[in-house]
């Protein structure tokens, strides 16, 4: 493992959050910005459905078959380093193009990129870290996440203005250059993280010795999506990370439209998805005390059920004049600090859930089922919000962290940790 800096983490950890933060603000910007092209363009919350379900049509697939490969490369860089090109080659193709369908297309390709980086920073934190640094480790890697969701909304409310389109729009004005110069800023945003990847050494040899399974599998088994899921335990942690990460995904593409129909601004909107994310860095920067003082299983049940309380409260009160916009403030700051610690908790809980050779396959399979959920509630979050307002998209995916959380409830997923084996990392 490479030295640790002062602060105790290894030097490549810091340089995958670095890139984490530019491609984590590379698609929070482009990702609300898309939904503001489409509403420029005359198209509401069906197509705003369609192009988040289009983001995670693709990736669904590939998901699994990219986790396997992670797992045979010496190093997962190259491997990243190319997703970032896809992502940034996403963006530039929804700067150019004001088609609906390529703009279908462009989402997909995007969605494919932020895939690919996704499942090889996972992969370089499941390979690198010991058990007792597991949690710590992700949730490092998972503040980048938030950090970007946090600097890209500001930073497209701030090229967008603090205007409606509605009001931009009867004002004879077109936001049309703002949006896609937004698009393109995102593109080259990303860019640079490919040379910070390559200052990262490869990963030296295993050593197979130094290792202690926690999970132990018949011979000659393999990591097939069958064999993970019959792990104890995986099922219901993956219905967790599906809504944890499809309440994000359903915040960045309807806040806008919540936003519009209220008449709150973009800069309002882009300040609220980023106080979202801020407090989701604060979460997960203090995740190691948490989780010292806490079972895994009590923190992501109160992530689950606090937040589905909290951002449900949102877009009930953002119309409601400055007042309602202070308390919107409120309660997306206590919803995004505990939103912020499921992600990184189930990655660990999912890692030390199957045999060690099986953690990239099986965090891979954890992306392809969040990506089931990036395809399908969307669409039918749009269908709520065609009839009940699109504040109905939002509160259809706080039902579901809901009843993830009383599905671990029911089944008494409550309890302490369980023992770890005294692995290390090579």
């Amino acid at each position: 493992m490479t030295k640790t800096s002062g602060t105790g983490l290894p030097g490549w950890l810091w340089l995958m959050v670095a890139a984490g933060v530019l491609t984590q603000t590379t698609a929070n910007l482009v990702r609300p910005v898309t939904s503001y092209k489409l509403i420029s363009l005359g198209w509401g919350e069906t197509e705003i459905g369609m192009a988040t379900a289009a983001y995670a049509l693709l990736p669904l697939f590939l998901a699994l078959p990219f986790g396997r490969l992670q797992g045979r490369l010496k190093s997962p860089r190259n491997f990243v380093a190319l997703g970032i090109m896809v992502l940034v080659l996403g963006a530039a193709y929804l700067a150019l193009t004001d088609h609906i369908v390529q703009l279908m297309v462009a989402s997909a390709i995007f969605g494919i990129g932020h895939l690919m980086f996704t499942i090889g920073g996972q992969s370089m934190v499941a390979r690198r870290s010991r058990a007792t640094d597991m949690d710590a480790n992700f949730g490092w890697f998972t503040a980048s996440f938030s950090v970007g969701q946090m600097l890209g909304p500001l930073l497209s409310g701030f090229l967008l203005g603090n205007t409606s389109l509605a009001e931009t729009q009867a004002s004879g004005d077109d936001l049309s250059y703002s949006v896609n110069l937004a698009l393109w800023i995102g593109a080259v945003t990303s860019i640079v993280a490919v040379p910070i990847l390559y200052t990262l050494r490869a990963s030296p040899a295993r050593t197979v010795t130094q290792t202690q399974e926690i999970v132990i599998v018949g011979p000659g088994q393999k990591p097939s999506m069958l064999n993970i899921l019959k792990q104890p335990g995986i099922a219901s942690h993956m219905l967790a990370a599906l809504a944890l990460l499809a309440i994000l995904d359903i915040l960045v593409a309807f806040m806008p439209l919540v936003g519009e129909s209220v008449g709150v601004s973009p800069l309002v909107i882009g300040a609220l998805l980023a106080v979202r994310g801020a407090t989701s860095v604060i979460s997960r920067v203090f995740i190691r005390p948490l989780s010292a003082k806490y079972s895994r299983n009590f923190l992501l049940l109160v992530s689950l059920l606090i937040s589905a309380v909290a951002l449900a409260i949102v877009p009930g009160v953002l119309g409601l004049g400055i007042v309602g916009i202070v308390a919107a403030f409120v309660f997306m700051a206590a919803g995004g600090f505990t939103l912020g610690l499921g992600q990184p908790l189930t990655m660990t809980m999912i890692s030390q859930a199957v045999p060690r050779s099986w953690r990239s396959p099986a965090l891979a399979l954890r992306l392809m089922g969040n990506r089931v959920g990036q395809v399908t509630l969307p669409l039918v979050a749009s269908l709520v919000a065609g009839s009940v307002g699109p504040a109905g998209g939002i509160w259809f995916a706080c039902t579901i962290l809901g009843l993830s959380g009383a599905e671990r409830l029911v089944n008494k997923r409550t309890g302490p940790n369980p023992p770890t084996g005294s692995q290390s990392q090579s």
